[in-house]
């Protein structure tokens, strides 16, 4: 027993600048509080002055953090990054959210072990990511002046309607010629939609360069639906097929799957989780969609999507093929072969 409270559990809760550290033993009481400068050396030197027994530290999940787990990761500090969503559970039970509370909380998560370890990704794998999130962000921002310009002309009763992406700058000038008085506004907006489709171009670019570089991303794109974007996205969610000892898990990380209640006689299945990356959902939704909209040649994937569509709908059928289009790739990444287009070759 008390060779057991001799041993040391760090809780560390991150921000920005600074890092509190609580540090109890095994018995819970705590030995230290203290705030430090979030930057790895000073956090690693705080711990082995004040807890040379270390055990285990534990951190949540946090882009503040991610630096600093791989830093102190490096420096040889027994640290484990936690789900977020699950510690709050257990950090909400203080009546005074603080951060001294909270290191204290996940302090006590390590003490105990009653956490979920999280797997921290790779620097090439959070690059990547960095591509698909500015290009997400600068096409939203181009559909937003966009429909701010529909909005400003539809007041006048001017409708823009269904225009193709290059042709959209032509229709709303002459649209504008029967409202002069819109002439500034609508060309400051017109301004910043071209400067934004500028570095969509340049991103979207990037991207296919990046696919094209990598004999794995053009395995993936040999699956109809999949192109360099969602072949990105699915590589850097997984940093490695490695990661999953079975390829259906890879649906419920990405959050396709849905979500399940049981409690005594009451069970029921709800909508889907959507927990996971949300880029690489969204991509593998729109991969779904194109191949039972765009792909024109059948493949045992488009055969029974369609023979399921008729029974659950077009919506649903899509998730669903997302879930298995996931399922498909994390096989062909394992093997490193690429998609088989009939039944015979499977």
């Amino acid at each position: 027993m008390e060779e057991y409270a001799r041993k040391q559990y760090a809780g560390v809760d991150v921000s920005l600048r600074s890092v509190s550290i609580c540090v109890s033993d095994g018995s819970g009481k705590v030995l230290w509080r203290g705030e430090v400068m979030n930057e790895p050396g000073v956090v690693s030197a705080a711990l082995s002055r004040h807890a040379p027994g270390l055990v285990l530290a534990v951190l949540e999940t946090d882009s503040c953090g991610i630096h600093l787990y791989r830093g102190l990761e490096a420096m040889g500090v027994p640290i484990v990054c936690v789900c977020a969503r699950h510690a709050k559970g257990v950090l909400k039970c203080k009546v005074n959210k603080t951060d001294n509370n909270d290191a204290e909380g996940l302090a006590q998560l390590a003490r105990t072990g009653w956490y979920r370890e999280v797997y921290v990704k790779s620097a090439d794998a959070h690059v990547i990511r960095a591509h698909l999130l500015a290009c997400r962000q600068v096409g939203k921002a181009r559909r937003d002046i966009e429909n701010q310009i529909r909005a400003m002309l539809r007041v006048f009763g001017i409708k823009v309607g269904t225009v193709a992406r290059g042709r959209f700058e032509e229709r709303v000038w002459r649209l504008v010629e029967q409202v002069p008085a819109l002439r500034l506004p609508i060309d400051q907006l017109l301004l910043a939609r071209c400067s934004l489709l500028e570095s969509q171009n340049a991103l979207e670019c990037e991207a296919k360069r990046l696919a094209k570089a990598d004999k794995h991303y053009q395995i993936l794109q040999t699956m109809p639906g999949v192109g360099p974007l969602t072949a990105l996205a699915f590589v850097s969610a997984m940093d490695g097929p490695a990661r999953f000892a079975r390829s259906s898990s890879v649906g419920a990380y990405l959050g396709l799957t849905p979500r399940s209640y049981q409690s005594g006689e009451v069970a029921w299945s709800g909508r889907i989780s959507k927990t996971g990356d949300a880029v690489a959902r969204a991509l593998f939704y729109e991969a779904a969609n194109s191949l039972m909209v765009r792909v024109k040649a059948w493949s045992p994937l488009k055969v029974w999507t369609h023979k399921l569509a008729e029974r659950i709908g077009g919506k649903k059928v899509r998730v669903a093929l997302a879930r298995k289009m996931a399922f498909v790739l994390h096989r062909m990444l394992s093997d490193g072969t690429g998609y088989k287009w009939s039944v015979k070759a499977v």
